[in-house]
């Protein structure tokens, strides 16, 4: 407010000044017997220096109205005083009058759209350096320090800026006259919630300004301005200071972004070790347990069964049998991943591809009855049969593991117009709520389940979904309506498309 007056003061003074020194120079030219034009040019040179040198038309209006009753008190008869005998002089008094103003407007005009484009060549100037340095900039502390050091230096006062945002630590770092300092972040979670409405954009207390730093789906930053800074170049400034937010934005994105990559950059590298890894145990792992499970059923048959050693065998078959599949699942998830396994669909017979399935598990599980429920009506599907085994083996597998051996696993195929459906119950202990939405999911296993169900590393079912998928088809699994149990249901197109990379 200071400033203000201040500077009305001393744009009275120069008007003051500039119409008195006219004044002057009109009484010099009156005692040299020059003409009263002159004097009426000197008080528009007046104007015009009033507007050139003040800032705003209020000044150049006010100098055209004091030039004129000067003119009229000084210079026209009766002198020094504002009557007027000659009505003549009105009309040169609405003249000069009219042609003060115009000119007092042209001229502020005109400095005032100069002064504009001053103002945008130096902001152009400005946030060109500042595009440019933040282009430069590496990481997200290099951008904090630039927007720091750039709105200090735009508004003469102590700026800094918070990193709020998601993928890393928060950071503050304020410029302090000519030193940059890291500050620790007090009340992080505060600050965020004062920005949680994305069209707040500007808030203040008793120490800062506050404005946000806005990216495309969440708050980047928040700028502090130092309230010693003054409000009213604060707000000359304001549109200045929204493009270098805007800037700064751009730039935040850009360097999270570049970290999102590189992270992920990361895991793709992990996740491609791990299946190596895996790939190589698995590999190294199937040779042994074929040859376990060769010589255990080898025993068995040389052995009688009323000995003892058979239930031995037996259990040493079954385990080698179990590891087997786990390392089947294991080759079968890294060629799925690694995109290796092609879909090559032939025209199937759902009761054949069953069959194979319910075999298997009952050559690991001979103790195991599984019923199966095929549609009288035969139909051909287009299927890549081994593929479509593998799942309901997985699933039939998995059932076992869940029921008891008098509990009931039932095996069903039916139609629609265009859809096979293949379900597979169990009367089991059922799927935990907690599970249900995680059934899927790559090794996740059951926090539920019973001390005594052998348990898995979350292949199978993921496996599953992965083959079903790529037939065009869609899986889930649930619990029974009808009593206690488990049901996973696939269904697969009754039309050919074309074969798929899993």
């Amino acid at each position: 407010m200071m400033l203000k007056e201040k500077e009305i003061l001393q744009s009275l003074l120069k008007l003051i000044v500039i119409v008195f020194a006219a004044t002057v120079l009109g009484e010099i030219f009156t005692e040299l017997g020059f003409p009263e034009t002159n004097i009426v040019v000197m008080y528009l040179l007046a104007v015009l220096l009033v507007a050139r040198f003040t800032s705003g038309y209020q000044y150049g209006i006010l100098s055209a109205i004091v030039s004129l009753i000067c003119y009229n008190y000084f210079f026209t008869e009766p002198y020094h005083t504002l009557a007027v005998n000659d009505p003549g002089y009105l009309i040169t008094f609405s003249i000069m009058l009219i042609t003060s103003i115009l000119t007092s407007a042209l001229t502020t005009k005109e400095k005032l759209l100069t002064k504009e484009a001053n103002e945008r060549g130096m902001e152009s100037r400005i946030l060109y350096m500042l595009s440019s340095k933040l282009s430069d900039a590496a990481d997200m502390e290099a951008v904090l320090k630039i927007a720091a050091e750039s709105i200090s230096h735009l508004l003469q006062g102590n700026a800094g800026c918070i990193y709020v945002g998601k993928q890393s630590e928060p950071v503050y770092i304020q410029q302090v006259g000519e030193e940059q300092i890291h500050r620790n972040v007090r009340d992080l979670e505060k600050l965020r919630g004062r920005f949680t409405n994305p069209r707040t954009e500007y808030l203040e207390d008793q120490e800062n300004y506050y404005y946000s730093v806005n990216g495309r789906e969440h708050l980047l930053a928040v700028v502090t301005i130092d309230k010693k800074v003054n409000a009213e170049q604060l707000r000359e400034k304001k549109r200045l200071l929204h493009s270098i937010i805007e800037n700064l934005s751009m730039a935040m994105e850009r360097i999270e972004v570049t970290i999102e990559r590189v992270r992920d950059r990361e895991n793709m590298e992990r996740e491609r070790e791990r299946a190596n890894l895996l790939r190589a145990i698995s590999h190294d792992l199937r040779t042994p347990l074929s040859g376990i499970m060769g010589t255990s059923e080898m025993l068995m048959d040389m052995t009688e069964k009323e000995d003892k050693r058979q239930a031995l065998l037996m259990g040493i078959y079954q385990d080698a049998d179990w590891l087997k599949s786990l390392v089947e699942n294991i080759l079968s998830l890294t060629r799925l991943q690694d995109g290796k396994i092609v879909i090559h669909k032939e025209m199937e017979a759902i009761e054949e591809v069953i069959g194979c399935a319910v075999a298997h598990v009952e050559r690991s599980f001979p103790e195991r009855e599984i019923q199966v429920e095929t549609p009288e009506e035969f139909r051909l599907v287009p299927m890549d049969a081994k593929l479509i085994e593998q799942v309901i083996t997985n699933l039939l597998d998995n059932a076992v593991k869940h029921t008891k051996p008098k509990e009931t696993i039932t095996v069903s195929a039916s139609y629609t117009e265009d859809t096979l459906l293949v379900s597979v119950r169990d009367e089991g202990e059922g799927i935990a709520e907690a599970d249900v939405s995680n059934l899927f999911k790559i090794f996740y296993t059951s926090k539920t389940r019973s001390a005594d169900v052998k348990r898995g590393i979350g292949l199978g079912l993921t496996i599953c979904e992965t083959v079903v998928k790529a037939h065009g088809g869609t899986i889930s699994g649930r619990n029974r309506t009808d009593r206690r149990g488990a049901e996973f249901l696939f269904t697969l197109p009754l039309t050919e498309g074309e074969d798929e990379n899993v």
